[in-house]
């Protein structure tokens, strides 16, 4: 099985960007993930600027696999529905410039039955974000967790004439009780980055909860088998949301985890 190439998640470290980006290239990582808004606001840089962002990642031998943006709200949520989109294209087309190939993001919950108003209401944006990707050279890649895969996935295929990508997140799955492999399989081809987080289900506590790599229920020599067989070329992107003080020991340690497997 081919050695996975891993991306670090910028923000999960807890440094400035620069430092980031040193201890990334340290670890021995190729790829990160950049967080708008929190790493950088992008949408404040200037041309000159982006060229500036651009250069420093490349002098320190990485490339960004993909620029989180994570809106307030999901696409599901009517309420300034409008600028959401706008403000996401607008990233997909700073992300081209970076050299990025992907913007993740969370869509909002995807209605069970594609009769449902709201499923057709998804449907309108993915379509629109999709042409706009392939227009820009950069895909939106809507991640996994608030829904079944296979739900995800018959959101995405709706329209033929326009991509949206899947970012496969096994830990938010678990948590929200739902099947990894199953995601897996009916996502297919559309994988093209995973967020390599863990969970487990606390019975008692009748909930999800995330915990550290390799210590939950993901099992990712299966996943990693399942992906080989769908072609995946991706990257695996190693940092949680929390930060923390150990921000960078957690990372480390998600970084031995996958030279392990």
């Amino acid at each position: 099985m081919p050695r996975p190439r891993l991306a670090i998640r910028i923000s999960a470290l807890g440094l400035p960007l620069r430092q980031g980006l040193a201890q990334a290239a340290a670890l021995g990582v190729a790829a990160i993930q950049i967080d708008a808004g929190v790493d950088v606001r992008l949408s404040e840089l200037s041309a000159t600027g982006l060229r500036q962002l651009k250069k420093l990642v490349n002098d320190f031998g990485l490339r960004i696999a993909a620029i989180r943006f994570q809106t307030r709200h999901g696409f599901d949520c009517v309420e300034g529905l409008s600028r959401r989109i706008d403000a996401t294209k607008s990233v997909m087309t700073i992300a081209y410039q970076l050299g990025a190939p992907l913007v993740i993001n969370q869509i909002g919950n995807v209605p069970a039955e594609t009769t449902d108003p709201g499923f057709q209401s998804l449907t309108e944006v993915i379509s629109d974000l999709g042409r706009h990707g392939t227009r820009v050279g950069t895909l939106l890649a809507a991640e996994t967790g608030s829904e079944p895969g296979e739900a995800l996935a018959r959101l995405l295929q709706t329209d033929q004439n326009a991509f949206v990508a899947a970012a496969l997140n096994p830990g938010k799955l678990i948590i929200n009780r739902f099947d990894v492999e199953a995601a897996t399989r009916a996502l297919a081809d559309r994988i093209r980055i995973v967020i390599a987080s863990d969970g487990v289900v606390d019975l008692a506590a009748g909930r999800g909860i995330e915990v550290q790599l390799g210590q939950g229920t993901a099992d990712y020599p299966a996943i990693l088998a399942r992906l080989e067989n769908q072609r995946f070329d991706g990257c695996f992107v190693l940092g949680d949301e929390r930060a923390g003080p150990d921000g960078r020991q957690r990372v480390a340690e998600a970084v031995e985890y996958f030279g392990n497997l």
